[in-house]
């Protein structure tokens, strides 16, 4: 988790929706201070979900290429 003082937070708020996007958690300080969280949407989270369960789906069916599944493998370890 990362943290950013209060003006740096400001000043940098689209570079921390991006971090924030790709899964992490930002905390906002003021004087050393912890006072906000920035986190993942629930609903963004809920969706990631669904499509990891239905990846997982796929390939115990069967429908999964070794190219999709190491591209799978990949894009979970990030």
């Amino acid at each position: 988790m990362r943290q950013y003082g209060v003006y740096e937070a400001k000043t940098k708020l689209p570079d921390l929706i991006k971090q924030v996007q790709q899964g992490e958690r930002v905390t906002i300080t003021n004087r050393g201070e912890p006072v906000a969280d920035l986190v993942p949407s629930a609903s963004r989270a809920t969706q990631q979900t669904k499509e990891a369960i239905a990846a997982i789906k796929a390939m115990r069916s069967g429908t999964t290429n070794q190219a999709e599944y190491n591209e799978l493998r990949l894009r979970g370890r990030r």
